[in-house]
């Protein structure tokens, strides 16, 4: 286990996801961790197991109130942004909602990590690379996004905006702030229900159901395990020649979506069938969607060390065994 160099830290959105597993990780090397979450699409269930432990707070609220944030980020030594709106479901059926929720709420708590000038880690997405070809994805990269008349592409300018802040905040007064693009980050607790799709497959697989696969089932993706990216997420902001860098986290292990599903099938030991469902069927018409997405990790090992260790069938698996326990058999 790394070790970890700041004694007190605040999670915006720790009781999502990655978030849940991040605070879980920070308590295990002895950091005292304030959880700030106001569950809109985060899980008390996510964290049940961590409420009676000595080193956390949690608190119910938003990244959104600027009161909440100017108590807590001066008593902290770090804080890790991770609330956002998350999944494309939300994102095309809410799409006011995603923009005003990930720029406002990042643009708060930038706002009172400059002032308390306390570090801040942003946790950004591959989607800021947008309809990019020429992979594998570099940070340093030109990105190519789609019009703003496709609703798709509001989180890609969204999560983009967060960075141009985070990085002006950087230049203009040298305030320590670290960025990670994260790609396809999947594991125990992430849910279906904002379109990811493991946990669906999954999902479907365990209870007999199709498997739906959007489009044709070609487009390929790399998965990581969030056990990895809270690996990377603990490692950046000890490395402070890192400060001011968007750094890429995810896999380099390519599959179609099409052959996920089949994986799925054979690890779950289903007989379910799978489906293919056309995009305009499932977000309405006009959905763009990319062929490829890998991330260049070289920023990661220069930066941190870091690699993925977990291999997408142990990926899998995890995301099986955690939802036959959560599923009522």
């Amino acid at each position: 286990m790394s070790k970890f160099s700041y004694g007190s830290v605040l999670v915006t959105g720790g009781a999502g996801f990655i978030g849940s597993h991040l605070t879980e990780a920070l308590l295990a090397r002895d950091c005292r961790v304030t959880l700030l979450d106001d569950l809109s699409t985060g899980s008390w269930r996510n964290i049940a197991h961590l409420h009676d432990h000595k080193n956390l707070r949690v608190l119910k609220a938003s990244a959104l109130e600027p009161d909440v944030l100017d108590r807590e980020v001066p008593a902290h030594d770090l804080v890790y942004h991770l609330a956002s709106a998350v999944g494309v479901k939300l994102i095309i059926d809410q799409p006011v909602k995603t923009v005003e929720t990930i720029f406002r709420a990042a643009e708060t708590v930038l706002s009172a990590c400059s002032r308390y000038r306390r570090p801040v880690l942003l946790t950004s997405s591959s989607e800021v690379y947008g309809k990019l070809k020429e992979v594998p994805f570099r940070e340093d990269a030109d990105v190519v996004m789609g019009p703003t008349e496709k609703r798709r592409w509001a989180y890609a300018c969204a999560k983009a905006l967060d960075e141009f802040l985070a990085l002006a905040h950087f230049h203009e007064t040298r305030l320590p702030v670290f960025i990670v693009r994260l790609f396809n980050t999947v594991g125990p607790r992430q849910v279906s229900q904002y379109g990811m799709v493991l946990p669906n497959f999954v999902e479907q697989a365990l209870e007999g159901r199709p498997l739906t696969v959007y489009g044709d089932g070609t487009q390929q993706r790399c998965f990581c395990s969030v056990f990895d990216a809270v690996d990377a997420l603990i490692r950046l902001p000890q490395q402070a020649h890192a400060a001011g860098q968007v750094v890429n986290v995810g896999s380099q292990e390519e599959t179609s979506i099409l052959d996920l599903a089949k994986r799925v099938i054979k690890l779950t030991g289903s007989k379910s069938e799978i489906r293919l469902v056309p995009y305009e069927q499932a977000y309405g018409p006009g959905f763009d969607d990319m062929a490829r997405r890998v991330p260049d990790l070289t920023r990661a090992r220069d930066l941190m060390g870091w690699t993925p260790q977990r291999g997408l069938d142990e990926i899998i698996r995890d995301v099986i065994a955690d939802l036959r326990t959560r599923t009522p058999r």
